[in-house]
């Protein structure tokens, strides 16, 4: 529920009113986290390209690559009319906008920022996605749509339950459409995903959670 705003004033302690931010107020739009690797470019392009623009909805790209810049943020521009952003510590969540995790960082949710650790897991194959995702059924008070595509390993997987659990809603990408099927593989070996759709119709999907007329 969209929480109703009517003044732009809080009271502090003392009783005095204090001016208050309206995007600090509302932290409630829906998050999607798109978790993926090796071959998650495609997904993240097919996607993205059936997304409109204006859903309310921020998307955030939490790629378990750690070793190599990504470039991500540079790439994806192209295919979505969205902004498209690299992440940096304490950068404000907002709707409407592609978020990039950047390599070799771990990203958490707090006060509807971003919040950049160091990788917890230097060794081995990362479990990035699974940090975030866990943050997120933490810390953060809207709907959550955990999307997990095409990439090598399962990071992901373990954190999907949780998200089920408070309420949000969990997809993986279609093996068959997918270029490394091992991370959609252990995300639906998990049984925890609602739904095993192809890029496309994932982004079908985030737009009928969303409540978006196209």
């Amino acid at each position: 529920m969209i929480m109703q705003i009517t003044s732009a004033c809080e009271f502090s302690e003392s009783g005095t009113r204090q001016p208050v931010s309206v995007a600090s107020k509302v932290k409630d739009f829906p998050i999607v986290c798109v978790g993926g690797s090796a071959g998650g470019l495609d997904a993240y392009i097919r996607l993205l390209q059936n997304l409109p623009a204006d859903m309310g909805v921020a998307i955030i790209i939490v790629n378990h690559i750690t070793k190599f810049p990504t470039h991500l943020h540079e790439v994806l521009p192209r295919f979505t009319a969205m902004p498209v952003e690299l992440i940096t510590d304490s950068l404000q969540i907002v709707p409407n906008r592609v978020f990039i995790i950047p390599e070799n960082r771990d990203l958490h949710v707090q006060n509807g920022e971003f919040r950049l650790e160091p990788i917890s897991k230097p060794r081995g194959w990362p479990d990035v996605i699974t940090v975030f995702l866990r943050s997120l059924t933490r810390y953060w008070d809207g709907k959550l749509i955990a999307v997990i595509v095409s990439g090598y390993d399962g990071d992901g997987a373990d954190a999907l339950c949780g998200i089920k659990q408070v309420g949000g809603i969990t997809i993986a990408q279609k093996l068959s459409t997918a270029i490394q099927p091992d991370m959609p593989e252990s995300a639906i070996d998990s049984g925890c995903i609602d739904f095993i759709l192809s890029p496309e119709e994932i982004a079908q999907e985030i737009v009928r959670i969303a409540g978006v007329e196209v």
